[in-house]
C-alpha cells in the first residue's frame, strides 16, 4: 500500500536560488547532513537536472547513513523536469517498491518562494508486511524531509543575509 505525504516551506530567496541549490549534490547533502549522504552516479557528475535523460535509469545512489554507512540504495530515474521549477523522480530503492519525489519551488508575491515536496512511496520485503513498520518507516521519511527543509531555510536564511543590499547611511 502506498504510502504518501506533502511538505511546503517557504524561503527567503528567489526561486532560481533554491533551485540551483537544491538540485546539485551539494545542495541535496547538504539538506540530508549529518543523518545521510547521496552517492552521485557516474553519470550525473557535473550535469544539471536539464541535462539528463527523462525516463532512463542514471545509474545507483548509494544512501550513507551518518555520511559513511551504506544503508540503501537508490536506482535514480527522472521522470520529469519542469514546467518552472519542478522535477518529478520515479525510482526503485532496495528497500522501497517505488519511490516517487516530486519537488516544485514557486516565487511567491512577497518576493521570495516556496520549496514543496510530494512524496509516494510503497515498501519491500519484511517492512512492506510486518505490522506497524510501515507506520515507522513512513514517520522516518517525514522527519528526514522536514530536517531537509529546515537545514534548506538555514541555508536560505545565509544566503538572503549575503545578498541583502547594504542600508544607506546618509
Amino acid at each position: 500500500m502506498p504510502l504518501m505525504f506533502e511538505l511546503a516551506s517557504p524561503l527567503p530567496v528567489r526561486a532560481s536560488q533554491a533551485w540551483h541549490r537544491t538540485t546539485s549534490a551539494e545542495g541535496i547533502n547538504d539538506e540530508l547532513f549529518p543523518w545521510l549522504r547521496m552517492t552521485t552516479p557516474a553519470g550525473m557528475r557535473g550535469r544539471t537536472l536539464a541535462e539528463l535523460p527523462l525516463g532512463e535509469r542514471l545509474g545507483r545512489s548509494w544512501l550513507l547513513a551518518l555520511c559513511v554507512l551504506p544503508v540503501d540504495a537508490d536506482d535514480i530515474m527522472l521522470a520529469e523536469v519542469g514546467p518552472g521549477y519542478r522535477f518529478r523522480e520515479t525510482s526503485r530503492m532496495l528497500s522501497m517498491r517505488s519511490w516517487v519525489h516530486e519537488r516544485t519551488i514557486r516565487d511567491t508575491a512577497d518576493g521570495f518562494c516556496e520549496v514543496r515536496d510530494h512524496l509516494t512511496f510503497e515498501l519491500r520485503g519484511p517492512a512492506a508486511w510486518l505490522p506497524g513498520c510501515d507506520g515507522a518507516i513512513a514517520a522516518v521519511v517525514r522527519c528526514l524531509f522536514r530536517h531537509r527543509h529546515a537545514r534548506l531555510a538555514r541555508w536560505a536564511r545565509c544566503t538572503a543575509l549575503l545578498i541583502t543590499p547594504p542600508i544607506d547611511s546618509k
